[in-house]
């Protein structure tokens, strides 16, 4: 067989394997993998939060009956998330999501401290983190010390303790990694932020409903609802006891001084319904996805893909890897074409053509880090959709596997001098 009959058998076989993992995909339906980005509402969190937004609708800030109803609607959410959160309930502040929930820690607490001007951080944080940072940087005067990390993205004990001077007014390190899917140590590291008086937050986005959060001995903890099962735009920020904090926001003194405007009662229920059921949910959660995604991670090594981050702690539903020669904009069409849905990274990047900064942090060469793709597993994920979802893996991978970055164009002659 000559080499044109070669790569027409070829192409017709990876045509063909495409169809069948088209077909397969039909009776799954479209498998969502960007639970990191966003997941669906809950039910249960809609029911609750619907009579906040009809009959119990007025300000809870009035003193009447009415605004005294929403105002035990909205204690009683406070209430409920910190006892997810085993803390008390005024150190819980409602926010419109995980990124002013950030903002109102780090800078808050940052502005409030009496200490000196230092920071401490990792490149490899969330934006809302590190736009955060780096105001204070531009601004106020603030110090920054990135933290070393290792080539998976771990921090060690070690390498905080390098960071961190007398002076250093606040630790911000995530829980879970979003692009690593990493997970630190975050117990021991705010203990060694303690010791010399710093002050440590956490992002713990990605973290929420996945890991525990209780006895984490943190001063700040910030989450997002849409990563729960709550809406876009409900979050909080959990603030250790009278801790002083600069407000962002300045008005009628709201959340205890510390966010003003008129509370969303409805989106603060719907977190703390949600956050309980994710809570409640939890280690068997955790326990039923690290397999799937184990599956899927195996697939990829299998087609030569190189996995970024840790093997272990990782985030039990996340996944990320680079794809040698390919782009992952490649990888993502492909993947979709046979319904499965995924993304290069986080969502609060998005739009952006520049590899990500998080990668190339961890030592990844700026062409590979522009193949990464992140699969990121939700609650709801069945081992079925797992199951079509490691199929179309190992089609969109394998070497002969025709893509929309490996498809050139003919060639064109070149002139005969």
């Amino acid at each position: 067989m000559t080499s044109t009959d070669t790569s027409t058998g070829t192409a017709t076989s990876a045509a063909a394997s495409a169809d069948a993992t088209a077909e397969a995909g039909a009776s799954v339906g479209m498998v969502y993998l960007d639970a990191a980005a966003a997941g669906p509402v809950r039910r249960e969190a809609l029911e609750a939060a619907w009579p906040y937004l009809t009959g119990v609708f007025a300000n809870p800030s009035s003193h009447h009956m009415a605004g005294e109803a929403s105002a035990a609607g909205l204690e009683d959410a406070r209430a409920r998330a910190a006892r997810v959160l085993g803390v008390r309930r005024h150190e819980i502040v409602f926010t419109a999501g995980g990124t002013e929930a950030a903002n109102l820690a780090i800078k808050g607490l940052a502005l409030a401290s009496p200490r000196g001007k230092h920071l401490v951080t990792s490149p490899l944080e969330h934006e809302a983190v590190r736009e955060s940072v780096d105001f204070l940087r531009r601004l106020h005067g603030f110090e920054v010390t990135e933290v070393a990390v290792g080539p998976d993205g771990e921090i060690t004990p070690q390498a905080l303790r390098e960071a961190l001077r007398l002076d250093t007014t606040l630790v911000t390190l995530a829980l879970a990694n979003s692009e690593t899917g990493a997970v630190t140590d975050v117990r021991t590291l705010a203990e060694i932020a303690h010791e010399v008086g710093a002050l440590f937050h956490t992002d713990a986005v990605q973290a929420a409903g996945w890991l525990d959060l209780r006895g984490l001995g943190v001063d700040a903890l910030t989450l997002a609802g849409h990563k729960v099962g709550a809406p876009k735009g409900s979050g909080l920020a959990m603030l250790r006891g009278r801790l002083p904090v600069e407000p962002l926001v300045h008005g009628g003194g709201q959340e205890n001084g510390r966010r003003s405007g008129t509370e969303n009662v409805a989106f603060a229920v719907a977190l703390a319904v949600a956050l309980e059921l994710a809570e409640a949910e939890r280690e068997e959660r955790a326990a039923r996805t690290a397999p799937l995604r184990d599956l899927l991670l195996e697939r990829a090594l299998d087609a030569g893909a190189v996995l970024v981050g840790p093997r272990t702690p990782r985030h039990p539903g996340h996944l990320a890897f680079c794809v040698p020669g390919r782009s992952g904009e490649s990888v993502l069409l492909d993947l979709e074409r046979r319904g499965v849905t995924a993304s290069s990274g986080s969502a609060c990047a998005a739009g952006s053509d520049e590899p990500s900064p998080v990668l190339l942090a961890l030592g990844i060469p700026a062409q590979l880090a522009q193949s990464s793709v992140r699969l990121t597993l939700g609650g709801d994920t069945t081992a079925e959709q797992a199951a079509h979802a490691a199929e179309a893996l190992t089609a969109v991978l394998a070497p002969a596997a025709p893509s929309a970055a490996s498809i050139a164009p003919p060639a064109v002659p070149s002139a005969v001098s």
